[in-house]
């Protein structure tokens, strides 16, 4: 949706809502944390991160004001040699390691314990108010992960940081000792691989997804029997995906490969976006977007997400996987604006690579849908 404009007079009227702070913002300060107000981050490997003494890390928040109300993001670094202070939170984490090796341990009230071992590229996430602890097995390299929470909505919802994380109630339907919680898991269901923990996300094998067009893959993920999810998408060299748009909160994490990121609103102009490994993308709510490798290699990408994301239809698909054409959210090659083409394919040439998309466009033509009556 386009930024509606209204008269300076109604404005004021609302003035003093939007420049409240939320209890969620509040609690960030006093962390001595903040937030980078984006929905573009061109590397999380590098962003400037500041001390986190309550953790015994280093940290930032990556937040933008569209997907604040459901979850948010953060960055955090583990010294060489060090632990992060133990943590149990009513709210749930997913959590990427960008750099460097260690563990993790969880465990609840009742006594179950479990620890398990990661390095980069691992992917996990925490079961509800469980107490867990990240631990860095290098002696001389820091670790630095991003995770994805809903905290925001639980922080704005009790405004107590105390009862938030210091609440003694185990979820045994969330988590009760089981000693394969934690081990990988191979067979998927459908798109859906039900495991808690992926030991290389980079190089995950994907499921063929021909409806986000041009050959690529994808996978799913419901872990820890959260109210979040995420996905891995990857597509081939010399190829794009198909624009559509969802509800905010996905945070977008590039694992591989190179190219760029359109993104705009409905009635605007699109904008760009460069990405490599390490860059994050966050679409707006309802926001088009559309991802292009145009690099040497396959790119693939990581995306976490609240169930706000998703807007579905009766079968259960997301509208961003179904046509405009028939009332979804996903804008087929043919309908795409006319530059689009030439855009990838100037991008493509600064590397010396053709685009190969002919074969996805023409077998697009034979499912194609009759357009919408104006």
């Amino acid at each position: 949706m386009a930024d509606i404009k209204v008269s300076e007079e109604l404005a004021k009227k609302f003035a003093t809502e939007k420049d409240r702070d939320t209890p969620y913002q509040r609690w960030v300060r006093n962390e001595g944390l903040e937030i980078i107000s984006g929905h573009y981050v061109p590397n999380l490997r590098t962003v400037e991160l500041k001390p986190w003494p309550r953790r015994g890390g280093a940290g930032v928040y990556i937040n933008h004001d569209a997907s604040r109300t459901s979850n948010d993001c953060y960055v955090c670094e583990i010294p060489p040699g060090k632990s992060l202070a133990p943590q149990r939170q009513l709210f749930e984490e997913m959590v990427l390691v960008l750099e460097g090796r260690g563990s993790t341990a969880v465990w609840n009230d009742g006594g179950s314990r479990i620890t398990f071992e990661w390095k980069a590229g691992a992917m996990f996430a925490i079961p509800l108010n469980c107490r867990h602890q990240h631990f860095n097995g290098s002696g001389t390299a820091p670790i630095r992960y991003v995770a994805v929470t809903n905290g925001p909505a639980v922080m704005n919802l009790y405004d107590d940081a105390n009862f938030v994380f210091n609440t003694a109630y185990d979820f045994p339907n969330r988590f009760a000792g089981e000693p394969d919680y934690f081990t990988p898991k191979s067979e998927p269901k459908g798109f859906l691989l039900p495991t808690n923990f992926v030991p290389d996300a980079v190089n995950l094998p994907l499921i063929s997804a021909r409806e986000r067009g041009a050959g690529g893959g994808h996978i799913r993920f419901n872990m820890a029997k959260g109210s979040m999810s995420s996905h891995i998408s990857q597509f081939p060299v010399g190829t794009y995906k198909k624009a559509h748009a969802h509800g905010p909160s996905a945070h977008v994490i590039i694992l591989s490969g190179e190219g760029y990121s359109l993104m705009w609103p409905e009635g605007e102009e699109p904008r760009r976006y460069e990405w490599q490994v390490g860059s994050m993308i966050v679409p707006p709510n309802k926001w088009y977007h559309q991802h292009f490798n145009s690099g040497s290699v396959p790119a693939r990408y990581l995306a976490f997400k609240h169930e706000v994301a998703l807007i579905r239809n009766s079968q259960g698909v997301p509208t961003a996987w179904i046509s405009r054409r028939t009332g979804g959210e996903q804008i087929d090659y043919a309908d795409e604006r006319p530059e689009i083409r030439s855009m990838f394919k100037d991008a493509l040439a600064r590397h010396g690579i053709a685009p190969r998309m002919d074969d996805a466009y023409q077998k697009e033509l034979a499912d194609l849908p009759p357009p919408k009556a104006a």
